[in-house]
């Protein structure tokens, strides 16, 4: 029988991130013997993270208005990520590829936030991060849309 690996789990406090989890344990943790050792970390919410977008009449604003609050967010997040790095603090995806080489983990499993392509670029995509820097492979489990 093949050694056991480790699958790396990165957990945060969105309902995408729990259903990631659940789906994982279903299908790689049942009742046999699993070929991985679940490690999970925790990745705490960054203060870029929490930079809100949408409010209230934001569908009444003017296009020229929307395009200076989206390159003013975008100088409000990178201000606050050089702050956080200045500090100490560390961005989630460096700490999920430090901690597969740490554990020489064999998959890196999160769930996707299913942002849209400026949310993205602003805040950064984890996933995307990882999937091109992690040295395993990287599972990104997509929770179902809701039928309508």
């Amino acid at each position: 029988m093949a050694a056991t690996q480790t699958m790396i789990f990165a957990l945060d406090d969105t309902d995408h991130s729990f259903y990631a989890l659940e789906w994982t344990l279903d299908h790689f943790f049942g009742e046999s013997d699993s070929l991985f050792k679940l490690i999970i970390v925790h990745v705490k919410t960054t203060p870029t993270s929490v930079v809100g977008l949408a409010g209230p009449g934001t569908s009444d604003v003017l296009v020229v208005v929307e395009n200076d609050i989206k390159k003013t967010a975008q100088r409000v997040c990178e201000k606050a990520k050089q702050l956080c790095e200045a500090k100490g603090v560390i961005n989630a995806r460096n700490v999920l590829c430090d901690a597969v080489d740490k554990h020489h983990a064999a998959i890196l499993v999160m769930g996707s936030h299913g942002y849209g392509a400026f949310k993205r670029a602003v805040l950064g995509s984890v996933s995307d991060y990882c999937s091109h820097h992690a040295r395993c492979s990287v599972m990104i489990v997509k929770k179902p849309k809701a039928k309508n």
